[in-house]
């Protein structure tokens, strides 16, 4: 297959950190022959009804979608060891069901579980999950986390418990690949759980903006945001100028031996309506 299908993107409604203007974000994932592209803003759905209709004004499927605030314990909980236990979900509406449950979620998150992040917990998504297909998103997704502090026994542990809540057909494994040591360590664990449990990967990029000159304006963005100084050199930063809507042939390149994970996410977006 020569196509691709980014299933992890920010637009400029990830209020933290997110730069891609969604006309221009949508016009590029055409011009490059993206059949379908996801939304998948931190924590909010801000962005959704806009980004569906400039999809279906330009010809390519939307995929509505949250990279959600996931806590270990529960939701309610509010105090600094609980904002200790946040990981990343990518949550992908499959159907009308999936949307609905999607805008429930989301809506727990702001509404019962904010603490410095909208945060839901797994009670909430063996509730919600209906119509709902889930990435394990990046390095900062909880597999990965136990992953990267070396907890493997813990990490596989709390991915059965996903694959328990959104079952095989509906749970990928996300590997990534921007230059980050982490990611290496994370995806090497993840090719061992996905033989070991017949569970399918799937590559991302973990898009911010459209084109890779755009990284600068990104990053001065980033400064804005979060009230830090350009020249400080312990604020929020991107290790690199990798984090844009790239290509299947770029997106090759970076996985060289990962045909099926780059194939499966035409799969997934073939899914979603």
């Amino acid at each position: 297959m020569d196509q691709f299908v980014h299933l992890h993107t920010h637009t400029q409604f990830s209020l933290l950190d997110g730069a891609c203007r969604i006309p221009d974000l949508v016009s590029y994932a055409k011009e490059l022959g993206m059949p379908a592209l996801a939304i998948t803003d931190h924590g909010v759905m801000y962005g959704a009804i806009e980004f569906y209709q400039e999809c279906v004004k330009q010809g390519i499927k939307p995929i509505i979608g949250c990279e959600v605030y996931i806590t270990s314990g529960s939701h309610t909980v509010k105090n600094m060891e609980a904002r200790g236990k946040l990981y990343h979900l990518i949550l992908l509406a499959e159907n009308r069901t999936g949307y609905q449950n999607l805008m429930k979620l989301v809506s727990i998150g702001q509404v019962e579980g904010f603490y410095y992040k909208p945060r839901i917990d797994k009670q909430d998504l063996r509730k919600y999950h209906e119509g709902l297909i889930c990435l394990s998103a990046c390095v900062a997704g909880e597999v990965a986390r136990h992953i990267v502090r070396g907890e493997k026994e813990t990490a596989e542990k709390v991915m059965l418990e996903y694959l328990d809540i959104f079952g095989r057909d509906h749970y990928y494994l996300e590997i990534q690949n921007h230059g980050l040591p982490e990611e290496k360590a994370v995806a090497d664990e993840l090719h061992h759980l996905a033989r070991k449990y017949n569970v399918k990967l799937v590559a991302t990029n973990d898009l911010h903006y459209v084109h890779q000159d755009d990284a600068k304006g990104q990053d001065i963005l980033l400064c804005i945001q979060t009230n830090a100084r350009y020249l400080d050199p312990q604020r929020m930063r991107f290790n690199n100028d990798s984090y844009y809507l790239k290509s299947r042939s770029e997106m090759e390149a970076l996985f060289p031996d990962e045909a099926e994970a780059l194939d499966n996410t035409l799969e997934i977006a073939d899914r979603c309506d």
